[in-house]
């Protein structure tokens, strides 16, 4: 079969290049990242075939050449936490919040994710699909190339269904890679809030067994915190989901120190994600861990929460992956460029190191780090290219700016 050369030329610097995957960074690691100036990228069909200085050009028949203009050129952004799905905004609930209610305080009165499972069961599939399909193109042209999304605003098994089959339906058509995740576990219907364990029950017996039997979902998400799902009641629904073959992640420690984390470590979580409140106990166990922390710095700044002790963190030799987080509710921020400004700003990460999180680090979390998150041959075409920028520090600097020029998603240049 002939092969279709791409040639990216004159690119000012290229980041998180390597001759094999870039490994999960922690630490100082996250820091310095493997970097290549005055370059070229060689595209074979969608994905990388190679990459060097650009005085050195292999003379090869090149199909398509973009000019970078003298642009850097990293990874597409790995979106390891969203709630894309979703039938309607919140707006209402957010001047609530400015007004002086609580998230919980909008939860327990029928609001929140219940006002979400409302919209959700009103919805048709096809015209759910449709509405979530314009949602991950934005997503898209703004320069994410791999996203994960949760279901979690059914709470029933027909609903909860009807979002994962949403979700297989995008993976079917879009171009990125997509990880479903099955979030039963989000919240408590009006209906079981006198009956906890009826509700762990139905999750465990009902859900999960159709969820596994149509093969729905990759992981298994539950929310393990107060007035939402307890430690022991979390456990079970996730060791249930193991055994049908789904991988456990804990949404954990956004509003207390709920004991999440140690869950994790004991049934070999993926991730944990959040994190706004963590103690230095809880750092040492995510240190004796392989857990991936997951930061979602825009529900922190969304919800005017403190944002999660990323330098503490990094002080401890921890990665972590950073995500949107991107939900109709406590974070509506879908653009992983605001991520990333809000992670240098807020969590006071150096650019290098938030850029780590957003790609690399993210890439570890959903496991596709051998095909994306960092540029080596055979990893899939997936780069943005920004316009002629002063230093990589301009992106978060330059608040209003859009720094993108151009998006390649699997060798294709993505019309923005």
């Amino acid at each position: 079969m002939i092969s279709n050369l791409s040639l990216v030329k004159n690119i000012k610097q290229i980041l998180l290049c390597n001759d094999k995957p870039v490994p999960f960074l922690k630490g100082q690691a996250m820091s310095i990242l493997p970097e290549l100036k005055d370059a070229y990228i060689i595209i074979e069909d969608d994905c990388i075939h190679s990459f060097g200085p650009n005085n050195n050009i292999p003379d090869l028949h090149y199909d398509k050449i973009i000019d970078a203009d003298h642009g850097f050129v990293f990874p597409s952004f790995v979106d390891s936490h969203t709630h894309l799905v979703f039938a309607a905004w919140r707006e209402t609930e957010f001047m609530d919040r400015i007004n002086g209610l609580s998230y919980e305080q909008i939860s327990q009165r029928g609001g929140g994710i219940l006002n979400s499972a409302k919209k959700i069961a009103e919805i048709d599939e096809d015209e759910l699909f449709d509405i979530s399909l314009k949602k991950l193109n934005k997503v898209i042209n703004h320069g994410t190339g791999a996203i994960e999304i949760k279901s979690g605003y059914g709470l029933n098994t027909e609903s909860e269904i009807k979002m994962l089959k949403v979700i297989q339906r995008l993976k079917k058509v879009s171009p990125i890679t997509i990880k479903s995740t099955f979030l039963g576990a989000h919240s408590f219907p009006l209906e079981y809030r006198n009956n906890q364990d009826g509700y762990v029950n139905l999750v465990v017996n009902e859900m999960l067994p159709e969820i596994a039997k149509q093969n729905l979902a990759d992981y298994c998400d539950v929310f393990c915190e107060r007035n939402f799902f307890s430690v022991e009641q979390s456990k079970t629904i996730l060791l249930a989901a193991q055994k049908l073959g789904m991988q456990s992640r804990i949404h954990t420690n956004q509003f207390t120190h709920s004991g999440g984390i140690a869950l994790a470590a004991e049934i070999n979580a993926i991730s944990v994600d959040h994190l706004e409140e963590l103690n230095d106990s809880e750092i040492d166990q995510l240190q004796n861990s392989k857990i991936i922390p997951c930061l979602l710095p825009g529900a922190a700044f969304f919800m005017n929460c403190s944002f999660p002790p990323a330098l503490k963190m990094l002080d401890k030799n921890l990665g972590f992956s950073i995500a949107s987080d991107f939900n109709p509710g406590t974070c509506p921020i879908w653009n992983m460029n605001t991520i990333f400004q809000l992670s240098v700003i807020k969590m006071r990460l150096n650019t290098q190191q938030a850029l780590a999180g957003l790609t690399v680090n993210g890439a570890y979390a959903l496991g596709i780090e051998d095909q994306q998150g960092s540029i080596f041959p055979n990893a899939l075409a997936n780069l943005i290219i920004t316009k002629q920028i002063s230093s990589l520090d301009y992106i978060p600097y330059a608040v209003n700016d859009d720094c993108i020029a151009k998006i390649i998603i699997k060798g294709l240049e993505i019309k923005r």
